[in-house]
């Protein structure tokens, strides 16, 4: 694998960071000297998030979803403490009517109860009510698991889902048992990422990601939960393995968050090759193939691109009027439709985005469900939908846990798809 030729990108975690810590208990709007004498010295990371700011402002009038643009530009400002600008961007944004709100996004924390803020959010809910036709399909019985990959194995009726705290795979039954299948411990594993089968064998891959070291690998079970190879992350500077799919050739596409990279992965020679993209990335998670292999789907913080791997070309996505395809972390492709777990909108929501027949304008968008906690990916199941519905990820800074006493029960949720 060859080094990133810029400066990588902050993950989607870092961008949107709690910034009720900046500020502390003072209000953001505070007049008197003390609160302003009270504000903290500028983030360390203050040149690298303007750099990332400077970069998307560059695509304004380029990209087909100006509003995602616009959210990107004033979550940055929030995290800097810029509140002014933040509320600006915010208001640009959802005049667009596109589904951003900002009400349960954590960037927004020290702002939340200001008047123009509480505005912005009124706008939103008149335009976008609550969609809740869904339902609890599974419950852990383990509070920390902290779940983050789910893919469905058809040969069996089972479920696999990977945990983030307590590095392992999860096998849930057809009577809807969860017991261990990959043990953390016997293979010393990272916290586990993403999963999916192998088309060719019924295999299972799997992307592992260490916040603390900032390494990733790529892994190789076979149907057993044995492990048959691990594929480490080399260069010496930060990895982050999110998301990956499987191609009938044997080659696994996948995302790096951190790189803001798309790879091809040939197991064979263990290399990596960099796939050239229409613009550049910002926080790439989720990834999605067709049913033919002859195109691929990934996600970003600013919306889809569409590489088609016949002959290399890349496109953007457009989402259509009053739609947006920002912020996915898991993305799947089902029957000319991407099925999308939206967490960078602000109130995280399930969507379902059909395509036009070229795969690049999205001609209708239904809403499947909103009011989640934090989801993070799914699988499909014939014309279901299952997807982790509180992976507690804001909860978890790392390999520690930052309130025991708000820890819940993993829970799959299901909707049916339309």
């Amino acid at each position: 694998m060859q080094p990133a030729s810029h400066t990588p990108f902050l993950s989607a975690l870092a961008i949107f960071l709690c910034i009720s810590s900046l500020f502390g208990a003072a209000s953001v709007f505070a007049q008197d000297e003390d609160a302003v004498r009270g504000m903290p010295a500028e983030r360390t990371d203050a040149q690298q998030i303007r750099a990332q700011m400077t970069r998307a402002e560059s695509l304004l009038g380029k990209t087909p979803d100006r509003a995602a643009v616009l959210y990107f530009l004033a979550v940055s400002h929030a995290t800097l403490g810029d509140i002014l600008p933040a509320i600006d961007q915010l208001q640009k944004c959802v005049a667009l009517k596109e589904g951003f709100d900002p009400s349960k996004d954590p960037a927004f924390a020290a702002i939340n109860t200001s008047k123009d803020f509480r505005k912005i959010v009124d706008d939103v809910h008149k335009d976008f009510l609550p969609v809740n036709d869904w339902r609890v399909a599974f419950t852990s019985t383990e509070k920390d698991l902290f779940p983050q990959g789910l893919e469905y194995d058809p040969a069996n009726d089972s479920f696999y889902l990977s945990s983030l705290y307590h590095p392992k795979v999860l096998r849930i039954s057809p009577e809807g048992k969860i017991e261990g299948f990959v043990s953390g411990q016997r293979y010393k594993l990272l916290p586990v990422m993403a999963i999916h089968l192998d088309p060719a064998d019924g295999t299972i891959w799997s992307t592992s990601f260490d916040e603390d070291a900032q390494r990733s690998e790529i892994l190789h079970f076979d149907r057993w939960g044995g492990l048959l190879a691990r594929y480490p992350s080399s260069e010496h500077f930060a990895h982050e393995f999110h998301d990956l799919a499987v191609l009938h050739d044997g080659n696994v596409l996948l995302t790096d968050t951190l790189a803001a990279k798309l790879y091809r992965f040939d197991p064979r020679t263990q290399t990596f090759a960099i796939l050239q993209l229409s613009r550049p990335f910002f926080s790439p998670k989720g990834i999605a193939l067709t049913e033919d292999d002859s195109a691929v789907y990934v996600a970003d913080q600013l919306g889809v691109l569409r590489i088609d791997l016949k002959n290399d070309t890349c496109a953007e996505v457009d989402p259509g009027a009053h739609s947006t395809l920002a912020g996915i972390d898991g993305l799947y492709w089902h029957k000319d439709t991407l099925i999308g777990v939206q967490t960078g909108i602000g109130n995280p929501r399930i969507a379902a985005f059909h395509v036009s027949a070229d795969g690049l304008h999205v001609v209708r968008t239904a809403v499947l469900a909103t009011s989640l906690v934090s989801p993070t990916t799914g699988a499909l199941r014939g014309e279901d939908f299952y997807f982790v519905v509180n992976s507690q990820a804001d909860n978890l800074n790392g390999s520690h846990i930052l309130d025991v006493t708000a820890l819940q029960p993993a829970r799959i949720g299901v909707v049916r798809l339309q």
